[in-house]
């Protein structure tokens, strides 16, 4: 097929773990790709030069521009921005978590491209008025750090839009992990490090549980295979539904312990566990259990497939890290 006539896809954050992954989806799905990031960080170098873009555009010419790069694209998926838990500076966390996704989404309704973006599951803090997805439970939530909290001010801010693109979707991510997420340093997920912690020291440390109401390791988080992330939201631009904000993790929580004895099983060892201190710094801002009500979303997406289990995501997982370790 004659490349100028494959239709395109833009992903910003594409230098990025999920960015990246969709990338190379799309791609293998016979569409183009044009990557927005910030190109320059040589962290991510390896990663994304192996991806064939049609274009690599700087995020902030992107930013100052976007209508130049929007006639023919499909659809926007908008992955890029500040994902740093721990990152305090607000300035930083509206330029590239709010102001920037609210000009791409301005961008998307006057072109009446489908967008498609990544909220965050740290909107619903200590989870004390639950996980569901639903435009009521809006102005109840109460994040724990000025990130989570970037991520709701956009999500209330999409909501209360008249102008809106053809269709949109804002995915509160819950615990992702996955291929491609070396870059993240210690905002990579648990399994990642885990892995390296084993594989390093024949041992895994988990937090000691600071709540009597939950044992050493029985701290929970709905984790959800970045391959899981990736199929849906190609199946919101391929088969839209209705638009809005949905949850997007696999709908069970599980343990840290249920997630080591994966990693030992996988890795074909003898679990061997450490309990440690939490950072003073964190315990306040900590969640114990996070799990997705997907109830909405599978009533409205009519999503055709399930979600690959822990124990099988992680063994994947683990299967791709031992066969790049040389």
């Amino acid at each position: 097929m004659d490349s100028s006539k494959q239709p395109q896809v833009l992903i910003t954050g594409a230098a990025g773990f999920i960015g990246g992954a969709l990338s190379r989806y799309a791609i293998e799905a016979g569409y183009r790709a044009i990557g927005v990031d910030d190109f320059n960080r040589t962290a991510e170098q390896l990663a994304w030069k192996s991806i064939p873009f049609q274009e690599c555009i700087d995020r902030e010419a992107f930013i100052k521009n976007p209508d130049r790069w929007l006639s023919d694209v499909k659809a926007i998926f908008h992955l890029g921005a500040r994902t740093d838990t721990f990152c305090l500076d607000e300035a930083v966390l509206k330029h590239l978590n709010l102001d920037y996704s609210k000009k791409i989404f301005h961008a998307a309704a006057r072109y009446k491209i489908p967008f498609i973006y990544a909220s965050s599951a740290a909107v619903y803090g200590a989870g004390e008025h639950g996980y569901q997805d639903g435009s009521q439970s809006l102005m109840q939530l109460r994040p724990l750090n000025p990130y989570g909290q970037s991520k709701l001010d956009f999500d209330c801010w999409a909501m209360e839009q008249a102008e809106q693109p053809k269709a949109w979707f804002g995915y509160r991510f819950f615990n992702v992990y996955g291929f491609g997420e070396h870059h993240k340093s210690r905002m990579a997920s648990v399994v990642w490090h885990g892995y390296h912690q084993i594989k390093e020291t024949g041992k895994m440390n988990l937090f000691r549980s600071y709540k009597t109401d939950y044992l050493d390791g029985e701290q929970r988080r709905d984790f959800i295979s970045v391959n899981d992330v990736i199929r849906v939201l190609w199946y919101s631009f391929q088969q839209p539904f209705a638009s809005g904000i949905y949850n997007l993790g696999t709908g069970t929580a599980r343990s840290f312990l249920d997630l080591s004895q994966g990693l030992f099983s996988a890795l074909g060892l003898v679990p061997k566990i450490e309990f440690i201190d939490m950072p003073e710094g964190l315990r306040d801002r900590y969640q114990y259990h996070t799990q997705a009500d997907m109830q909405r979303f599978f009533h409205s997406s009519k999503y055709p497939f399930a979600f690959q289990s822990l124990e099988d995501g992680i063994a994947t997982y683990v299967e791709q890290l031992q066969k790049t370790a040389g």
